[in-house]
């Protein structure tokens, strides 16, 4: 029997609705949810969900999931939050649910962390330096070169060489050692984490046509194709570099388990546009198992039962198998 924890998110947002969602249904392992208790409860009447809140007891042997319960990891709200209205006042708050996540993890409690959603620019707002889960956790763990991932089930997996970063200085972060360094955890992890004996990767180009052979660029031919001819003198079935524009098509993407992107907005429009509600955003790298959904914090949902919760059940569920459930 495993346990995993679920961090609720930014509280204006819809991570806590999402949070009393999974006391919808049993799971066949337990979780806990990491959040403010009266937070919960209060969205929970809000949304009409009659559930039992029991508090989180560390070094008890997990059970599974009953419907109609949530175990609690109690973490305080700074400030008492209203549906849809950020309080940067809480964005420590936030950051604390992360922190007792990983540090849980760490320390053998979780076998896995889920992250509900969580709004950047407030943390941001309230002074912290902070640029999204995937770095955070990173710097937390004393990871160097983490990956984020996305996975539309079985059908599409998309990961990053670069993430949250201004279009206009994604051509300076794409390197040789990142993109040879990235491929290398993908690799890693793709057999790992995911158990596919062989991965074949997919690896877009930057520019348009994937550099037209010089004429619209030349990161492939100085950057990307010598990082690749590494990679694959190390074992690493990476093809490429392919022009972005037409590697998203049936043909050219079967028999692959994954694709590398150079940057955000080159891959997950595909992705989303795939599986947009069920997709799962993994990190990859992380010495523990974490992941994610594939979408915002939705002020303008929280609180109206409108939310859907699909993406995080595919993350729970997803954090399991991967946490060899």
């Amino acid at each position: 029997m495993m346990r995993l924890v679920v961090t609720s998110g930014e509280p204006a947002g819809i991570g806590p609705d999402l949070c009393v969602a999974l006391a919808g249904r049993d799971w066949p392992f337990e979780l806990v949810v990491a959040g403010d208790p009266g937070l919960l409860r209060e969205r929970a009447g809000i949304l009409g969900q009659d559930i039992v809140l029991r508090p989180y007891a560390p070094g008890q042997a997990p059970g599974p999931q009953r419907a109609g319960e949530l175990t609690v990891l109690a973490r305080p709200l700074a400030r008492p939050v209203l549906a849809g209205r950020l309080d940067a006042v809480n964005a420590r708050y936030v950051l604390s649910m992360l922190d007792a996540a990983v540090d849980g993890c760490v320390a053998g409690e979780f076998a896995g962390m889920v992250t509900a959603p969580v709004q950047k620019s407030v943390i941001n707002d309230a002074g912290i330096v902070f640029s999204g889960h995937t770095e955070y956790l990173a710097h937390r763990l004393g990871v160097a070169r983490p990956v984020m991932l996305l996975a539309a089930g079985d059908a599409l997996r998309v990961a990053l060489v670069t993430t949250h970063l201004p279009l206009a200085a994604v051509p300076a972060a794409i390197t040789r050692e990142a993109v040879l360094g990235t491929l290398t955890v993908l690799d890693r992890d793709l057999r790992a984490r995911f158990r596919i004996a062989a991965p074949r990767i997919l690896v877009c180009g930057l520019n348009p046509h994937a550099g037209e052979s010089g004429h619209l660029g030349r990161e492939e031919i100085e950057v990307i194709a010598p990082a690749l001819a590494e990679a694959r003198a190390a074992g690493i079935d990476a093809i490429g570099p392919l022009p972005a524009d037409t590697l998203f098509t049936p043909r050219v993407l079967e028999g692959s388990a994954a694709v590398l992107a150079m940057y955000h907005d080159q891959g997950l429009p595909v992705l989303k546009h795939v599986g947009f509600g069920h997709a799962v955003n993994v990190a990859l790298g992380l010495p523990v198992v974490r992941t994610s959904v594939d979408h915002g914090t939705a002020l303008d949902l929280a609180g109206t039962g409108r939310a859907d919760p699909g993406s995080l059940f595919a993350a729970v569920e997803l954090a399991a198998r991967l946490a060899g459930g």
